[in-house]
């Protein structure tokens, strides 16, 4: 905030502070401010920036970008995370991605698209190195994810998408993902099968998972789960202090009924 200008008239409207000689003399600045003349006095003002910071503060982020919209529950600046698992054969990547929603005419918004659990199949060309231009991906939805999650020791699940389902490319480009148990008990195989007759691909990739590593993808499965279908963005939507929120009489009444059952 600039305190004092000397010799320079206000030009702020938004706040037109200026001080007569005999209301400057009278205030708290002449315990202050060293003796000046009158004509000092004439031509002192004061300007104030408090208003423009403050609206800067509000409207404008460090990483804000006019050209997107800010999801409900989303917070500037966006990370991005992910957690890798290298083997001699292959290395794999789990990476969350955030639900979508869309604006309602009443300034609400509304789930339009869970997310997912993107995984990356990168076959190994050396010792740790691996070959990224030549990966395999598989998104795994909420309900797959789930299924994941239920997997005992010895059990095993599988999973077969095809992207274009429902589309003139339908049956071009089929992938199976098979999680099975190890031999020994000690982990799962994670198996992605791709045949994509569009890029005169067929190939298969497959990495071990230790249980300790599948312990760790169990526990961040379980945390992200919530934040895939957006329950996030409506907890934090349901403040009781907001003066916007709409009024839950007619959800409240049919608990009741519900409850007196």
């Amino acid at each position: 905030m600039h305190i004092l200008s000397h010799r320079l008239p206000l030009q702020n409207p938004r706040c037109p502070l200026r001080f007569s000689e005999d209301s400057l003399r009278t205030s708290c600045f002449t315990s202050i401010l060293p003796p000046v003349s009158a004509k000092t006095f004439k031509d002192l003002s004061v300007k104030c920036r408090r208003s423009e910071y403050f609206e800067q503060q509000r409207f404008t982020r460090p990483s804000e970008d006019s050209s997107t919209s800010q999801s409900p529950g989303a917070l500037p600046p966006r990370v991005f995370v992910g957690h890798s698992i290298y083997k001699g054969k292959a290395a794999l990547t789990v990476e969350p991605k955030a639900p979508e929603f869309i604006p309602l005419d009443s300034g609400a918004f509304k789930l339009s698209k869970e997310g997912f659990v993107l995984l990356q199949f990168a076959p190994a060309v050396g010792v740790r190195q691996y070959d990224w231009s030549r990966k395999q991906v598989f998104s795994l939805s909420v309900t797959e994810i789930g299924t994941l999650i239920n997997l005992g020791a010895r059990e095993s699940c599988e999973f077969f998408h095809d992207p274009f389902k429902g589309k003139s490319e339908e049956g071009k480009v089929r992938k199976l993902l098979k999680a099975e148990p190890l031999p020994d008990g000690s982990g799962h195989f994670f198996n992605l099968s791709v045949q994509n007759k569009l890029s005169n691909i067929d190939e298969s990739i497959y990495i071990p998972i230790t249980k300790a590593e599948f312990t760790v993808l169990i526990s961040a499965f379980n945390f992200i789960l919530p934040y895939l279908i957006g329950w996030h963005a409506f907890a934090d939507s349901t403040k009781p202090n907001d003066p916007g929120r709409v009024s839950n009489a007619n959800l409240k009444y049919g608990a009741d009924l519900e409850w007196s059952r």
